[in-house]
C-alpha cells in the first residue's frame, strides 16, 4: 500500500483502508510520506482488528477543533465554514497534531530551534505514542517504509523497519513540512517532510526488489486531472493538485516504460547465440530483463469538499468525515469492479488500473 502526503486529505486514505479492511484486504507492506506516513504507522502499528478504530481515533482527534457538522439546510454556507476551519488551523493549530509556537519564531534568536518553524509538533508525538504500538512495528509483522528528505544533502531517505528500528521520530520526520513544522534529528542528521523531494513512495517500493510480484494499492489524495480554473482560488487549488500529483504520474509512466524496455531486452537476449549466453555482461542484463508481475491499482481522490486551495489544512470534522466516506466508498466501488479480480490475479508484467474513475 502506497500513501501520498496531503495533510487533511489523508482522511481519504484512512477511509480507503477501512473499506479494504472490511473486504478482508490487508497490506503486508505500507510505504508512506507525510500524512501518508502517519496513516501507515497507525495501520502497521496496530493489530488488524484495531487498525480502523485507531485511524478513526486519530482523525476524530485532529478534527476536534471544529466538530460541528452543518445540517443540509446550511450546505450553501459550507465554503465559508471550511474557510473558517482552515483559518483556525493556521491561527490555533490542530488538536493532537500541532500547536503555534509561543513566543512566535520571528522574535526568537537566529539559529535557535524555536526560530525555525511556526508550529510545535509535540502534540503529534503524544498522539503517536498513544495510538501506535512501535514494538509491533519493529516485530516486522507488516513492513513499513517512511519517506523523508535529508535537510543537509537534499536526498530522499526511507526509514524502513526491515533495516531500521522505527520510533515516533521517524514518522514525525516524514511529516516535518517546513516552515510550518520543525526538522527532526535522527542519528546526527536533520530531516524534513519527504514530500519536498517526492510526494509518492511508489518508486521506492518498486526499486527495492524489481523481481518481486505484487499487488500495489496506491492511494492518491491529489488528482492530476481537473477542470480549467474559473477563479484565483481555483487556480491555486489546481496548481497544488498538479504539483503534488506530478511525481506520482511520472513514476507510474516510468514503470510502464521501463517494463517495455525490460521485455524488449528479454527478447533480444533470447536471440543471442549460446556462446554469448555465459558472458558476464549478458548475464547481468538478463538479471534485470525480467521482473515479477505487478498490478498497480489507483485510488484517486477526485471529490470536491468545497475546501478549495486550503483543502490540505482544513481539518473540520465535516470535511474529515466526508473524505473518510469518499475513500471508503471508492474502496468498495473498486472491489466491486470486475477488473478487481483481474488485478488481484496479477498475471504477467506490469498492469495499471484506475477503478475509481
Amino acid at each position: 500500500m502506497v500513501l501520498q502526503g496531503g495533510g487533511a486529505l489523508g482522511a481519504y486514505q484512512a477511509g480507503v483502508h477501512a473499506g479494504l479492511a472490511e473486504a478482508g484486504v490487508a497490506p503486508d507492506w505500507i510505504a508512506g510520506v507525510s500524512i501518508g506516513a502517519i496513516n501507515a504507522a497507525l495501520i502497521a502499528g496496530n493489530l488488524p482488528e484495531q487498525r480502523v478504530k485507531r485511524l478513526r481515533e486519530f482523525w476524530e482527534r485532529v478534527s476536534a477543533h471544529a466538530p460541528f457538522v452543518p445540517p443540509l439546510s446550511l450546505e450553501p454556507m459550507r465554503p465559508l465554514f471550511n474557510f473558517m476551519s482552515a483559518a483556525s488551523s493556521v491561527a490555533f493549530g490542530v488538536p493532537g497534531f500541532f500547536s503555534p509556537r509561543i513566543p512566535a519564531p520571528f522574535i526568537s534568536h537566529e539559529g535557535n530551534f524555536e526560530a525555525l518553524s511556526l508550529y510545535d509538533t509535540g502534540p503529534l508525538r503524544a498522539s503517536l505514542e498513544e495510538l501506535v504500538d512501535f514494538e509491533l512495528i519493529n516485530r516486522k509483522v507488516v513492513r513499513l517504509s517512511l519517506g523523508a528528505v535529508n535537510v543537509r544533502t537534499g536526498n530522499s531517505v526511507y526509514f524502513d523497519n526491515s533495516k531500521t528500528r522505527i520510533g515516533p521520530k521517524h514518522v514525525m520526520a516524514s511529516g516535518a513540512l517546513p516552515p510550518g513544522f520543525p526538522a527532526v534529528q535522527i542519528d546526527g542528521e536533520w530531516y524534513w517532510d519527504g514530500g519536498i523531494a517526492c510526494n509518492s513512495p511508489l518508486w521506492y517500493v518498486l526499486d527495492e526488489d524489481y523481481r518481486m510480484s505484487a499487488l500495489i494499492l496506491q492511494v492518491d489524495v491529489f488528482s492530476g486531472a481537473g477542470e480549467l480554473p474559473k477563479t484565483l482560488r481555483e487556480v491555486q487549488e489546481r496548481t497544488k493538485d498538479i504539483q503534488y500529483s506530478s511525481k506520482t504520474r511520472f513514476n507510474t509512466t516510468r514503470v510502464s516504460e521501463i517494463e517495455d524496455l525490460r521485455n524488449s531486452l528479454h527478447r533480444l537476449l533470447d536471440k543471442l547465440p549460446p556462446s554469448l549466453q555465459t558472458d558476464p555482461d549478458v548475464q547481468k542484463l538478463g538479471a534485470i530483463s525480467t521482473r515479477g508481475a505487478v498490478a498497480l491499482v489507483h485510488f484517486i481522490n477526485r471529490h470536491n469538499t468545497r475546501s478549495s486551495n486550503f483543502k490540505d489544512y482544513e481539518f473540520s470534522r465535516a470535511t474529515v468525515m466526508e473524505l473518510w466516506d469518499f475513500g471508503y466508498s471508492d474502496a468498495q466501488k473498486s472491489i466491486a469492479n470486475p477488473q478487481w479480480r483481474q488485478a488481484t490475479d496479477l498475471g504477467n508484467g506490469v498492469r495499471i488500473y484506475d477503478l475509481t474513475a
